[in-house]
């Protein structure tokens, strides 16, 4: 069985934000549930927009989600190996140089859709005469390149959207290397994907038709052709893509208190049959991979639905996972872990529990009255309840004019856990002491 190998391949050209996180996540659940290798490579070509501090906040994000790789590369240390097999595919008239200019093949693409043609180009510069190329030498004009595609069918079974075919005589020689001699995206990949020995290739169903294109220049230098699974893309809950989806980035997700796991859990179950439910371990979740549970349609994003499911994910969440980052016990932890919608919350009932609060007294009467009925500690399961009642026969109140005013001057909040479950974490002293008005 041949050994299975993804990679994550970013550019760094701006932040890591939820789609490609997305794409990150599948690769990872896959090479873990096949039990295969991680591999990241920076697609770092692009030497205007890519910037060191956008890789090593995608490196931090990627970590901080917990998907580790185990080999690495970048593009612009292989720009050798990308030339020789530029100059070998030149050579053998898979790849050719063309002098239109944008200007050009504007006016070619306008003229065929008005005719209701397909706008593919038309290989004009296959026919280049002597003259011609004399006449753009004059003019300083400069080539870019692009991949002959061989006529015929281009076919894959892809794991999320099936038999794909293509007609390669409707499809566009792709452009591979621009004017400047700066490489675009296909080719450098295919070289890179081929090298690796990258068995499996998870990615955005936007580059479907880049597909098609570069499974011919797999078979072209030599390349085994990996194994497609294109992802449908993510919109915005209106149903279509935004500027805040395409901008939403890891960072600021955990600078909020999403937890990563959360992050995860939701990614991996949006737009499949599955529910949407916590995972509290990256191998479970790869467990639970089934590209044949994708749906075809796009599925909807919805930042504070992400941030629903991630309240409901801290308040089932397993002390194990959290104890190396609050400094309060278990016990403490679940006691409270049903009121927080962050991790960080807890940090606001253990000062309550355990540190000064200035108490809000609404109803001083019946604070005083609550002080004085408390009963002596050592407290039990039923001592709560014996108390309130005895504090509810003696004032004659009840409901929320008996429980919010206790609430103030206990924890001077107006919401938070049970009563029950908070008097014994703040103690006889302090209890005494803030009902009675003073700071405790």
């Amino acid at each position: 069985m041949t050994d299975i190998k993804v990679r994550f391949a970013p550019s760094p050209t701006g932040f890591m934000h939820i789609g490609n996180t997305r794409t990150a996540l599948f690769n990872w659940l896959l090479a873990k549930k096949l039990g295969g290798k991680f591999m990241l490579r920076i697609d770092d070509t692009d030497f205007v927009r890519s910037k060191k501090e956008y890789e090593d906040a995608m490196r931090e994000s990627l970590k901080w989600l917990g998907f580790e790789w185990c080999e690495e590369a970048r593009q612009s240390a292989r720009f050798a190996r990308y030339d020789e097999l530029r100059d070998k595919l030149i050579a053998e008239g898979r790849i050719y140089a063309c002098f239109d200019t944008p200007e050009e093949l504007e006016f070619k693409r306008k003229r065929a859709m008005a005719k209701g043609q397909a706008p593919i180009y038309d290989r004009q510069a296959l026919r280049y005469s002597a003259e011609d190329l004399a006449k753009f030498k004059a003019e300083g004009r400069k080539p870019h390149y692009r991949f002959k595609l061989n006529s015929g069918t281009i076919e894959w079974n892809d794991i999320v959207r099936g038999t794909c075919r293509y007609d390669a005589a409707k499809l566009s020689d792709p452009i591979i290397i621009r004017e400047d001699g700066s490489y675009l995206y296909h080719f450098p990949s295919c070289v890179d994907d081929s090298d690796f020995g990258i068995t499996h290739i998870v990615r955005g169903e936007d580059h479907v038709t880049n597909t098609a294109a570069q499974i011919q220049m797999f078979e072209a230098i030599g390349g085994k052709v990996p194994t497609f699974a294109h992802l449908p893309l993510l919109t915005g809950k209106e149903g279509k893509l935004s500027k805040r989806l395409g901008s939403l980035g890891v960072r600021e997700l955990k600078a909020e208190g999403i937890e990563a796991l959360a992050i995860c859990s939701f990614l991996a179950k949006l737009g499949t049959s599955d529910s949407i439910e916590p995972y509290y371990s990256l191998e479970d979740l790869a467990n639970s991979l089934d590209f044949e549970k994708l749906g075809r349609s796009q599925p909807k994003f919805d930042e504070e639905e992400l941030k629903r499911f991630n309240t409901h994910f801290v308040r089932s969440m397993p002390y194990d996972l959290v104890k190396d980052r609050i400094d309060v016990t278990e016990d403490f932890w679940n006691k409270v872990k049903p009121n927080l919608d962050v991790v960080t919350d807890v940090e606001i009932w253990h000062n309550i529990c355990n540190n000064e609060v200035n108490p809000i007294i609404e109803d001083k009467e019946l604070t005083n009255l609550a002080a004085d009925l408390l009963p002596p500690e050592p407290w039990n399961g039923d001592t709560f309840n014996a108390w309130l009642n005895d504090v509810k026969t003696k004032s004659g109140k009840k409901g929320k004019e008996l429980f919010h005013p206790i609430r103030k001057a206990l924890t001077a909040l107006d919401n938070g856990p049970e009563l029950k479950t908070l008097l014994p974490l703040i103690g006889y002293d302090k209890a005494y002491k803030r009902l009675k008005g003073t700071k405790a």
